[in-house]
Formats: C-alpha cells, sequence, structure tokens
C-alpha cells in the first residue's frame, strides 16, 4: 500500500490496540513517537521492541508496520522534503544540510534518538505538540510548526551521530550526496567503485579518495566497509536471516569474507555477536 501526503506537513495523535495495515509504503517522512504503549515495529524486514519514548523515523525508500502488544498512543509526524526545504529560505545550506542528513537516515531502523540527553527533550516536546492539538488556542498551528521544525533538527543531530565524525554542520554538500548515493545502493556494489563515483559526481578519479577522505575522515573503501557492517549488525540483532543469506545480500564472496570482516571491525564473530546480544536481550527487561 503506497500512502501519499497532500500537504507538506501533518500532524496525527492516535491510540491504537491493533494495527490496521499489515505493510506501508511512504512518499514522505514519518516520525512517528510511542506516547505509550509496548510492542513491535517491523520495517525492511527487522524487528524492534518498542515502548513509551521511542521516536521512528520512516523514510520514503522504507516498508513498515506494527504488531501492538499493548495498547498503544502513537504521535506522527508527516512531512515531505518540501517541507524541509521551504523552512529557512535565507539560510540554503543548512536546509540541504538537514535534507541530506534525513536522507542518510535510510537503512537505519529502530529508535533514532542515541543521544541520551535528546530523549527528555524529545519528550518535552511531543507533550507540547499534543497539548496545541487538543486545546488549538491562536496560533497553534504556527507553534506547532516551529516545534517540528526544532524536532526535525534534533532528529538530524541523532542521524549524524552515525555520519562519519568528522561530518559537522558545514560538511560540504557534494560528500553528503556521496553517502547518501553510497547507502541508498549499498546493494549494488558495481555502482561504488572509485570509476563510477567520480563520473557521478564529476570528481577526477586520483582526487576522489582524497577528497572523501579529508571531508569524513575515513577511507571511501572503510567508509563501505564499515556501514556495511553495521547493517549486518542490524540484521543479526533484528531478524532471522542466516548468516550466508546476509553474505549474500550485502555481496560478499561468501559466508567466510563476511565472517573476516566482521570480525575484523567488531572483534568477534557474527554468530558469537548475536548469541552475546541474545542472553544480554533475555536478561534485560524491555
Amino acid at each position: 500500500m503506497k500512502e501519499t501526503l497532500h500537504r507538506p506537513f501533518e500532524i496525527e495523535v492516535k491510540e491504537m490496540e491493533y494495527f490496521p495495515v499489515k505493510k506501508r509504503k511512504l512518499n514522505f517522512f514519518e516520525l512517528i513517537y510511542i506516547v505509550n504503549g509496548t510492542g513491535i515495529q517491523y520495517v525492511n524486514g527487522n524487528q524492534f521492541s518498542y515502548r513509551k519514548g521511542n521516536l521512528f523515523l520512516l523514510t520514503p525508500q522504507d516498508s513498515y508496520s506494527f504488531d501492538i502488544t499493548t495498547q498503544t498512543c502513537f504521535l506522527f509526524i508527516r512531512f515531505n522534503e518540501y517541507y524541509v526545504r521551504s523552512k529557512s529560505p535565507h539560510d540554503k545550506d543548512a536546509v540541504q544540510c538537514v535534507e541530506n542528513i534525513l536522507q542518510n537516515a535510510s537503512h537505519r531502523p529502530g529508535c533514532i534518538l542515541k543521544n541520551k540527553t535528546d530523549k527528555p527533550l524529545i519528550a518535552v516536546l511531543m507533550e507540547s505538540i499534543i497539548s496545541e492539538q487538543e486545546h488549538q488556542q491562536i496560533y497553534f498551528t504556527r507553534i506547532t510548526e516551529q516545534i517540528v521544525n526544532t524536532i526535525i533538527t534534533i532528529v538530524a543531530r541523532n542521524i549524524a551521530l552515525k555520519l562519519p565524525k568528522k561530518i559537522k554542520e558545514n560538511t560540504g554538500e557534494l560528500v553528503l550526496e556521496m553517502l547518501h548515493f553510497i547507502q541508498q545502493h549499498i546493494f549494488e556494489p558495481h555502482l561504488l567503485n572509485t570509476e563510477k563515483l567520480s563520473t557521478r559526481f564529476s570528481v577526477a578519479p586520483n582526487y576522489l579518495g582524497r577528497y572523501f577522505k579529508k571531508q569524513t575522515g575515513e577511507t571511501l573503501q572503510d567508509y563501505i566497509t564499515n556501514y556495511k557492517v553495521r547493517l549486518i549488525e542490524t540484521r543479526l540483532l533484528h531478524s532471522d536471516m542466516r548468516i550466508n543469506e546476509i553474505a549474500i545480500e550485502l555481496n560478499f564472496t561468501d559466508e567466510s569474507h563476511l565472517n573476516r570482516t566482521f570480525k575484523k571491525i567488531k572483534g568477534m564473530s557474527p554468530s558469537a555477536f548475536r548469541k552475546q546480544y541474545t542472553v544480554i536481550n533475555t536478561k534485560v527487561p524491555v
């Protein structure tokens, strides 16, 4: 089911005992905040337990559904790229930066809040949106938009925590476009070699590697490998895919190649990593 956003920005608060649509696909961004309740989120073949205070970001590439365990109050914030671009016409670089960072959220399922100090801040902002929607006093729409702008910026900051360490607010647009392209085409390695990237971004092949490392602090190949390892982690922790299936999906030569790559970066085999998480997860309540 493909859903379309007819306005650049929408808010919806909904109490649910079951999620009526088995699988949704979007043509817009959707922030989903858990006001209260528990259950499981399914996104792109992975699953995540959710609880009060979790915030999920769904991108136009994602397909998702929820399995509700206890009655859940969802706060949906839907917006498209036009909404992000139109917020600051006098600061186009900042808007482009936020837009590119949001695009880099693809393939990053689960609660988006990685910065602990942002969690109570988001909770207050979400409560304020609900209050504005309930009372609808004068200027409530304008105030709600300002709160949403702040939330989007906080989300961008949390996504940026997973980008290379050198990425800052003033990082060049070109390298952000490269990162987005790499993540978008991570399952198509033939598009990610130096020759193809040089042609795609009009950068000389002998300069591309130096430029990428200067901007990100990582070599191009290291970034691609580290990003693949993060995807492997997600599949090990949140899906029942076998390791050989993950190897095929991510275009490793074979399962042994994946095992060597993963162990070099994480210090343990994929099987040990999955087993360790399973043990921890059985000891810590959701």
